[in-house]
This record gives structure tokens, C-alpha cells and sequence, in this order.
């Protein structure tokens, strides 16, 4: 039987589809013994039984075909938690995080408070917000049965009970004059676009990735409906394509929105902009 240091020697293959392929070797071989990261390190000699080798194999021949670790291995971390996710909701990304951080400084810690998260997903927005502050009563939507089955069990793991799920599309029957923050991760690639068919992505949700009108339909379609939700006053945060900060601005100035802000991530790419609804 191989040793953990011969397994992950071995899974060089893995640089075929992975920059990170060292990394990704070591996720899954930990997976595969049940043990943490760190145990790979202490213990290289360790031989492995057939059982964690043969699941270790499989697991590389998986990642051989471009499928995300992720889904591999059922998780993802975001925030400061994991995440349970399969293919019926997109992987977080850490700039995502941008979009909690904007909300938290927005709401700026108020003893109470009602937010809504457009396209929930996995959850990770909605449960992000409302593991930041158990006063606050978080709605998270989605159109999809199945990524709602996925928040709710994130939900249950995570203990949280201040978040109520709705299967609707977007604002659609949603309680007028009601939330003091919406925050959205719509669709916003253009079909057709190059990076569809690299990475992860093929792998994902396509309806959670793509939309209409280059991109923009969604948008555009929340940016509408949020003025009904929004108390007066409250706050739009929209995630979108770093080249669509012009195009997004111009959305929100179109349908009355005030304050106008794009906020740059890490990268200092146009990760995300916020805007203030004003009667």
C-alpha cells in the first residue's frame, strides 16, 4: 500500500486541470482518511489502507474530468463556516464575502433588522447575515426547490433560526415597504461567453450564472422590484461583472435609485455596487 507522501506524489496528474492541484490533493486525500489537513503533514509515512487509497483514486479521476472539489466533497468554506453545496447551487467565492461585509457596515450592527437575499443558493449570504446578528430576521428566496433544500439544511447544521425561506421568483409576492437591506448575486454572465466553459463552471447551475440582455435582465428585473420590498431609505446591494459597473449604475439611476456607489474587491475589480432607495 502507498504511504499518504507516495499518494500525493502521485496525484501530479491533477496539474492537468488545477493550478492549485497540491492543494486540491491534499483536500481530498483528507477526505478520503477522515482526517484533517494538517494529519497529511505530521504523519507522511502513514500507509493507507485499500479502502482510502481506492477512495482517494476515484476521487482524483473525478477531479481528472474538471469536476470542482467542492462538489467532490460536498462542502465548501465561506465566511467563517462550511457550506454544504452539489451541483443544484454554485460554489461560494470568497468575493462574494464582499457583498456580507458591504451589508454589515450598511446595517452597522442595529438592534434590529429585515433582510432579504435574492438568489440564495447555498445560503451563504443569507446565513452569513444571519449568524452575524440573531435580532435580525433574514429572508432568503429562491426560484429553485432544490438549492432552498440546500440552504435549509446549512441553516439546520448551522443552528441558525432567524432566516425563513420563500420559493418565489425574485420580489414576486414579497411584503411591500418591508426590508431595511436586499442583497442580490443574480445571473450576470452573457451566454455565450468564454469563461463558461472553463474551470468550474461547466459544473454549475447554468441558470445561476447566465442571463439575458448581455448579462444584465436580472438586474435589471431586481433593481425594479426591490423599490417595492425596500423601506425608504434602505439599501440595494447588487454583485455583478467587473466590466458592468457602467451598465448597473445606469440601471439604478434609470429606476430612481440614490447614493450610487461600486465597491472594488481585493483585486481592486468592480466587484459589487450599492444603492439607497429614495422616495
Amino acid at each position: 500500500m502507498a504511504t499518504i507522501k507516495q499518494a500525493l506524489g502521485q496525484a501530479k496528474t491533477l496539474q492537468q486541470v488545477s493550478d492549485s492541484w497540491k492543494l486540491d490533493a491534499d483536500l481530498l486525500l483528507a477526505d478520503s482518511i477522515e482526517k484533517p489537513r494538517e494529519y497529511l503533514f505530521t504523519w507522511p509515512d502513514l500507509k493507507l489502507t485499500e479502502s482510502q487509497l481506492e477512495k482517494f483514486d476515484n476521487y482524483c479521476c473525478r477531479r481528472l474530468t474538471g469536476e470542482p472539489v467542492a462538489y467532490i466533497l460536498g462542502r465548501q468554506a465561506f465566511w467563517d463556516f462550511e457550506l454544504i453545496v452539489n451541483p443544484s447551487v454554485l460554489i461560494p467565492r470568497p468575493e462574494t464575502e464582499l457583498l456580507v461585509e458591504t451589508a454589515l457596515t450598511l446595517l452597522d450592527n442595529s438592534a434590529s433588522a429585515t433582510i432579504l437575499d435574492l438568489g440564495t443558493g447555498s445560503g451563504a449570504i443569507a446565513l452569513a447575515l444571519a449568524d452575524a446578528n440573531k435580532h435580525w430576521a433574514v429572508t432568503a428566496v429562491d426560484s429553485s426547490e432544490a438549492a432552498l433544500g440546500v440552504a435549509q439544511e446549512n441553516a439546520r447544521l448551522l443552528q441558525l433560526s432567524n432566516i425563513e425561506f420563500i420559493q418565489t421568483s425574485w420580489c414576486d409576492e414579497l411584503p411591500a415597504d418591508h426590508f431595511d437591506l436586499i442583497a442580490a448575486n443574480p445571473p450576470y454572465v452573457e451566454a455565450g461567453d468564454k469563461h463558461l466553459s472553463e474551470g468550474s463552471l461547466p459544473f454549475e447551475p447554468i441558470a445561476a450564472l447566465v442571463a439575458e440582455e448581455n448579462g444584465l435582465a436580472d438586474i435589471r428585473t431586481i433593481a425594479e422590484q426591490s423599490r417595492h420590498c425596500l423601506k425608504q431609505g434602505s439599501w440595494l446591494l447588487i454583485e455583478h461583472g467587473f466590466q458592468q459597473k457602467e451598465a448597473v449604475e445606469r440601471i439604478l439611476l434609470d429606476t430612481g435609485y440614490k447614493n450610487i456607489e461600486c465597491v472594488k474587491d481585493l483585486a481592486n475589480l468592480d466587484r459589487l455596487t450599492k444603492a439607497q432607495y429614495v422616495k
